[in-house]
């Protein structure tokens, strides 16, 4: 089952990284000539967190997700703003625990789909409690 490890608040008075961003696409494949200089920097927190107030890191802890790209001890960018849709991938809290699963809204009711063939859906009871925590937006995923 993916769980959640302590969820951390991302400080609004601090930057999460500025890195050097490269000036032009790095080949996964064949090697292009390379650059010999970068182009400045990127300040991370513009591309990952849409709406500080609301984001937080959750760090991942099991398999369930692995076909999702989100594997153990990876880290989460989850936003409590967001809308959750059919397909997201989300924060659930089911009758008091807490799991990362990607929501399915189905006429008959609500799935909690793993991503991985191993760990079974969980479908929603009519009388459980569900709360959709936040939607995860990004995985920050160790190589």
């Amino acid at each position: 089952m993916g769980v959640i490890v302590g969820p951390r608040v991302i400080d609004a008075g601090l930057s999460l990284v500025r890195a050097l961003l490269a000036p032009v696409a790095v080949a996964a494949g064949y090697p292009s000539p390379a650059q010999d200089y970068f182009d400045g920097r990127i300040d991370l927190n513009e591309h990952l967190v849409k709406d500080v107030t609301s984001t937080f890191i959750v760090r991942v802890s099991g398999q369930s997700m692995e076909q999702a790209g989100i594997s153990d001890g990876d880290e989460l960018v989850v936003n409590r703003a967001l809308e959750p849709k059919d397909g997201s991938v989300v924060v659930a809290v089911l009758d008091g625990e807490l799991t990362i699963k990607r929501l399915r809204i189905t006429p008959t009711g609500v799935i909690l789909q793993a991503d991985n063939p191993c760990f079974p859906d969980i479908e929603v009871p009519a009388l459980s409690e569900l709360t959709i925590w936040g939607v995860a937006t990004r995985c920050l995923h160790h190589v």
